[in-house]
């Protein structure tokens, strides 16, 4: 059962450095988050879910 686990937090933490490349974000804040992501999993994973860039997101003003 842990290996199922691992393999699916692996597969999603694998998706979210791939959306990380792929969002407009500046290279350092690329590098940061995925380092962050590698370091914490489940954490960073959370975290750049909740709080990463999003793609067509506009800020309101």
């Amino acid at each position: 059962m842990e290996f199922i686990f691992g393999l699916i937090i692996l597969a999603l933490d694998i998706w979210a450095i791939i959306n990380v490349w792929q969002s407009g974000s500046s290279g350092g804040a690329k590098i940061l988050w995925t380092i962050g992501i590698i370091v914490l999993p489940v954490i960073g994973l959370i975290v750049w879910f909740f709080a990463g860039p999003k793609g067509n997101a506009r800020a309101i003003t």
